[in-house]
């Protein structure tokens, strides 16, 4: 043969999933819309309880309501995407068609399961917020799982994973770019795996805006799946498009105005995969770069929550930090392109650091 396969087995999965998101996702949004799962209401209370006037405002133009559970759409598409390939390797063998098939025991299981449970417990989440069903089962303020119940639930995850990398992978030690192999031993490492999954998993506060989380975290994979081929694990690049695909589809329907949110049952499959692939392709410690911009939601929401008790004062205007730009004067499209170009140059810098060290 004259030439590779390896770039199709990558990319041509990818646009498979993003077919497949296309054709999922008309028949989703009527589904939820006909039975109402969206949101009871808009927020009216900060995470401390005071009054979210400017979040309020930034809201008011939220004529009618949008469903959530649009993560559905993504992890799918994945799914059907990888049992595609698997039945056309085992029923019609052709070295064409076991080269495609990207579902591999050493690689791509794992985030697989994960996502497929980090899914399971968002629809959960989301069904408790739900108008639904929520206000009949919880009447916890932000809807859904209180925040205690949400850390203990990722916690209990994170320990899960974080030992089966440990108890069955053999996996103690992180790469520390230019340094080395850390080792830190069983403990210290599901430790550190749980908070990098708590990190991850706080990315949920970057779907408020439409179109801004699926846009941050197609990012985020495309960074890795490259990784991942330089490395040679192909069944990981190629899961990691598949999930590009996968986002891409659902953007397709949540760019302004947005047809439904990525909330819980999308934001945590992609947290969980998203870990477990770092972890997988040793390069969890370039995580803070790819995903800057996910970073700097979180310690913004973490710091205006500091400043509020220690400093009796607020340090944004509003958290998290795409809502402070809202409240600055910066519109939707402005908050979501300028996000998108970031994570997109933060993405490359992330990969090409990966490369050089």
């Amino acid at each position: 043969m004259l030439f590779s396969l390896d770039p199709f087995k990558v990319l041509l999965p990818a646009l498979v999933s993003f077919l497949v998101g296309i054709i999922i996702a008309p028949y989703l949004i009527r589904f939820l819309n006909k039975h109402a799962l969206w949101k009871k209401k808009n927020v009216t209370k900060t995470i401390d309880g005071k009054d979210a006037t400017i979040t309020a405002m930034l809201h008011n133009d939220e004529k009618a309501p949008v469903p959530r559970l649009g993560g559905i759409v993504v992890w799918a598409s994945v799914t059907v995407t990888a049992l595609l390939f698997w039945f056309l390797s085992y029923f019609f063998p052709t070295p064409f068609t076991e080269k495609l098939d990207f579902i591999s025991r050493n690689q791509t299981w794992l985030p697989l399961v994960a996502m497929l449970v980090g899914a399971f417990a968002g629809a959960i989440d989301d069904l408790l917020v739900v108008e639904a069903f929520g206000s009949k089962l919880n009447s916890y303020i932000g809807g859904g799982l209180s925040f205690p119940v949400r850390l203990l639930v990722v916690s209990s995850l994170g320990l899960v994973l974080g030992w089966w990398f440990f108890a069955k992978l053999g996996v103690a030690s992180v790469y520390v770019p230019f340094y080395g192999d850390l080792y830190l031993g069983g403990p210290l490492f599901i430790l550190f795996f749980i908070l990098v999954l708590l990190a991850t998993f706080s990315t949920g506060v970057i779907d408020g805006v439409d179109g801004l989380s699926g846009g941050v975290m197609s990012a985020v994979f495309s960074a890795y799946g490259m990784i991942a081929f330089a490395h040679g694990q192909n069944n990981i690049a190629a899961l990691c498009f598949v999930i590009v695909g996968g986002i891409m589809a659902f953007l397709w329907f949540n760019i302004p105005p947005a047809k439904f949110y990525l909330s819980e049952t999308g934001m945590l499959a992609l947290s969980l995969s998203l870990a477990v692939i770092a972890f997988l392709t040793n390069a969890v410690m370039y995580l803070p770069i790819i995903a800057l911009p996910l970073v700097a939601t979180t310690l913004s929401v973490i710091l205006q929550l500091v400043w509020k008790k220690v400093l009796k004062r607020k340090l944004f205007l509003v958290a998290p930090l795409h809502h402070h730009f809202e409240a600055k004067g910066w519109s939707k499209y402005q908050v979501t392109m300028r996000y998108w170009i970031i994570s997109y140059m933060c993405a490359l810098l992330g990969v090409v650091i990966a490369l050089v060290s």
